[in-house]
């Protein structure tokens, strides 16, 4: 590989709360690990990969100009870059996607937001699947609104489908006509399949739904997965759907801020853009745009391509060493995103332990995983594969050796 994906990265002091917050932010971040333990960041969603060098670069290059004045994405090479991006990673039409339709959002839940208050009242349901992200939950309902779940379900193969019957009843039930939808999916890692996005925006249609589509994992595809685009479905998704993207995932860009979105309806766009504009905070800031034109260089290209590589051998390492060695913990593989979502409901029922013991346990040893029940997963924990995979295997074999193998000697669970 051309790029560095095996040198572990020390973010001690650099702002980082994957590792400086845990500790110190009660039921968010995990609990620091009993002395002897270093900490192995494994909740919260972002990389512990440099970027690649082509997004300092920009940066640098930039901050070399002593005026940071006002300025305009116009006049640089950002909405083009966007354009070429789309095309190559999600097989978008160039002719079709044009400027007009991609717009500027200082994060993918800001526009969410703002497509929501654009079409629904306070109060108003809002379909949404579970397991949930959390950052739907918090904006969401700190707006007002009232979501309701539509359960994704195992099949015979634990595969996380949709449940079309009961989004339509769902829908149906609570008078809908704004839906929240995660492609791919966070916290499952589902990329969903074609036939999948074809028969949910049928039935938002056949309900007069507004899909708002959050598309921030685009990139992060793994094993030969192939994210499909939820507006590329049909011309009534395109002219029903707003979706929204962004580099942070990708590119572990989250601290520099800058989302954008995609939307070819012009009434839509027109309703969004305005609602997001009364508050007058919806503004680029110069740094990021170059972050973001530094990332889409044709090097960035390589860069992800190495990137999925790398994660989808981490997932399939995790993936197979929780099958053999941890009996009655359940996980499906995902497909796409650095996230896993590992279901202990049958372990922790077996062994006579709550989710709190287990979280600390994982936790007293450093193995520092995310609390899958802010998710809607009563039994889930949340992990972050985006390491060095030695330092995945690190984290596997401590869970093995202290954990999951060793119940009747764990480390001392009281801090």
């Amino acid at each position: 590989m051309k790029y560095d994906f095996t040198t572990y990265m020390d973010r001690h002091g650099k702002d980082s709360i994957a590792v400086d917050a845990i500790g110190t932010m009660p039921g968010f971040a995990p609990d620091k690990p009993l002395e002897g333990f270093d900490p192995i960041p494994m909740w919260v969603a972002d990389m512990n990969f440099p970027t690649v060098p082509t997004v300092c670069e920009a940066i640098i290059e930039r901050a070399k100009h002593p005026a940071f004045g006002y300025f305009s994405a116009e006049m640089t090479s950002y909405y083009r870059d966007i354009i070429r991006w789309q095309t190559v990673r999600n097989g978008c039409d160039p002719n079709v996607l044009t400027t007009d339709c991609i717009g500027y959002e200082n994060g993918v839940l800001g526009g969410v937001i703002s497509a929501l208050t654009a079409f629904a009242a306070p109060g108003d349901a809002v379909l949404l699947h579970s397991p949930t992200y959390i950052g739907f939950t918090n904006s969401i309902e700190n707006n007002g609104y009232k979501i309701v779940h539509s359960p994704l379900v195992k099949d015979e193969n634990g595969i996380w489908r949709m449940d079309f019957e009961d989004m339509d009843q769902k829908i149906k039930a609570n008078n809908i006509h704004v839906a929240v939808f995660c492609s791919p999916h966070n916290p499952c890692g589902r990329v969903w399949e074609r036939w999948e996005l074809e028969q949910a925006m049928e039935i938002y249609k056949a309900n007069d739904c507004l899909v708002i589509s959050d598309e921030i994992w685009s990139d992060i595809i793994l094993n030969g997965n192939r994210h499909i685009p939820t507006q590329s479905v049909s011309e009534d998704a395109r002219n029903r759907t707003a979706a929204f993207y962004a580099p942070s995932k990708t590119f572990n860009l989250a601290g520099l801020v800058g989302s954008y979105h995609i939307i070819y309806n012009k009434y839509l766009r027109d309703r969004i853009v305005a609602k997001s504009s009364k508050p007058h905070y919806n503004e680029m800031n110069v740094l990021s745009m170059h972050a973001l034109i530094g990332a889409y260089r044709p090097e960035g290209y390589q860069w992800v391509d190495e990137l999925c590589e790398t994660l989808s051998g981490n997932i399939n390492y995790a993936y197979d060493y929780i099958q053999e060695h941890f009996e009655d913990v359940e996980v499906s593989k995902p497909e796409g995103t650095y996230m896993m979502f590992v279901d202990c409901e049958k372990w922790c029922k077996k062994h006579g332990k709550t989710m709190d013991e287990l979280e600390r346990a994982c936790w007293n040893v450093g193995v520092a995983v995310q609390d899958g029940r802010m998710f809607h997963g009563d039994w889930s924990i949340r992990m972050n594969l985006a390491l060095p995979l030695t330092k995945v295997k690190e984290a596997f074999e401590r869970l093995d050796q202290w954990v999951f193998h060793n119940t009747g000697a764990w480390p001392d669970c009281e801090q």
